[in-house]
């Protein structure tokens, strides 16, 4: 093959990466390893990674990452694409007869797996895109519960926050590690694909059907007991980034109910039912798929604020370009209405200081790396109790909001500090607070009458 020519999906898939998580549990008196090893794919054209956006795209249980070959040619031009294989799919290897591990644990091993290919550095890994079918859309909320830090946006197809009939997993591990997968295939080929699909495509569907067939037993049943145990709905509000849910119109395993469940008691989330599809949307509408997750990303970056953990000041930058990203930085922790009437009251007599407030605290410090802006505004109220300045605590409740915290974190950073700093100043910061999310909840209200 040329050096000039883009190797093709088949080609690509000759290029693999192995992690292995591994993970410390007691059996009886002993401890053992459970070690969920997971192999991934490069889906994308491009021999080097790095040079566009990655996206990670995570399999349902019995199929392997041919699932999204489909979808990662309609997006390969535009991102850096990766497929995982779950423990005993696909190429990943063999798992242990008793091996054990939950959907999170999996997750763990996804970061690790990209850290091993793209390792960033410590205070800035590599983020990324994530879109998995089923257990691997499981994997995402899991991704986004774990490691919120390194997800660009979530979206989970033919998934749930619990699946329907989990208890039968746990019988479904059993027979299948005593009978191997082939006796999945029909039960299978009547879950996975909508009305028509085998008979109008013949080689997707017998490529799926392959692939279930030739798994790993002892994987399977693995996978299995992880799905038995997985129930995330009570974290569910608890993820942050874009997150989009897609359903199946005949997808009797996870219906679009649940996925409006996701979309709801997530913090910015939406839900879409595909016509015609049933559990493996990415294999049975590829197109759709791809124009989902492309808008999806696209609007996730549309709407985004500065990354949070990147630094606008550049090294080297003049004094007016620190003021400048400093004060971009500014409004967005602060608000345009505050920094508006700041600057509104600036006269001869306190210009300098609202400059230098601008350049060194919003521009030389806040704009740095090394900390998420949340993190920040936990380090800043902690602070203003410290020192009772009211004002500026009051201030920085409504910037810690922006910045992504949430009204029970900021609770816990008050009665953490209520240990290191004072019960009468967490009372005092208690008082504050609740008025201040009061006219947040207020205003709220008038506006939307």
């Amino acid at each position: 093959m040329s050096s000039s020519t883009p190797p093709t999906i088949r080609e690509t898939r000759r290029e693999l990466w192995t992690a292995f998580w591994r993970t410390t549990k007691t059996r009886g008196s002993d401890q053992y390893v459970s070690v969920p090893q997971i192999r991934a794919v490069r889906l994308s054209p491009r021999e080097e990674l790095g040079q566009k956006e990655l996206v990670v795209l995570g399999p349902s249980l019995g199929t392997s990452t041919v699932m999204w070959d489909a979808v990662a040619r309609l997006l390969g031009d535009d991102y850096d694409i990766l497929g995982w294989d779950l423990p005993g799919h696909g190429v990943s290897p063999a798992a242990e007869p008793d091996a054990e591990f939950s959907v999170g644990e999996l997750a763990d091993a996804v970061v690790g797996l990209v850290d091993s290919i793209l390792p960033g550095t410590a205070s800035s890994p590599a983020a990324f895109h994530y879109a998995g079918d089923s257990v691997g859309g499981a994997t995402g909320a899991e991704l986004a519960l774990r490691h919120p830090d390194r997800l660009l946006t979530l979206a989970m197809f033919c998934s749930s926050a619990r699946f329907n009939g989990a208890e039968g997993y746990a019988e479904r591990a059993e027979l299948v590690a005593k009978q191997g997968t082939a006796v999945r295939l029909q039960a299978s080929a009547e879950i996975w694909f909508a009305p028509g699909f085998l008979a109008e495509h013949p080689a997707e569907s017998s490529r799926l059907l392959h692939t279930l067939r030739d798994a790993d037993r002892f994987g399977y049943a693995a996978v299995c007991r992880a799905i038995a145990a997985y129930d995330v709905r009570d974290r569910f509000t608890e993820i942050t980034v874009p997150f989009l849910a897609v359903a199946g119109q005949f997808d009797s395993v996870c219906p679009f109910s649940d996925a409006q469940w996701m979309a709801e008691h997530a913090q910015q989330g939406t839900a879409v039912e595909l016509a015609g599809v049933a559990h493996i949307a990415p294999t049975e509408n590829p197109a759709a798929v791809a124009e989902l997750l492309r808008k999806h990303f696209a609007g996730a970056a549309a709407n985004a604020p500065h990354d949070p953990r990147a630094g606008v000041v550049q090294p080297g930058a003049t004094q007016r370009e620190v003021y400048d990203g400093g004060m971009v930085v500014r409004r967005e922790v602060l608000g345009d209405a505050h920094v508006d009437r700041a600057n509104a009251g600036i006269d001869e007599f306190t210009s300098e200081f609202q400059n230098m407030i601008t350049r060194i605290a919003w521009g030389g410090i806040w704009t740095r790396p090394g900390l998420s802006r949340q993190m920040r505004s936990v380090a800043v109220l902690t602070a203003m109790i410290a020192h009772g300045h009211w004002d500026e605590f009051a201030m920085h409740v409504r910037a810690a909001l922006r910045n992504g915290l949430t009204r029970d974190e900021i609770k816990e950073v008050i009665l953490q500090s209520a240990i290191y700093c004072g019960v009468p100043s967490a009372n005092t910061a208690f008082k504050v607070a609740q008025k201040t999310l009061a006219d947040i909840d207020a205003a709220s209200s008038e506006e939307q009458q």
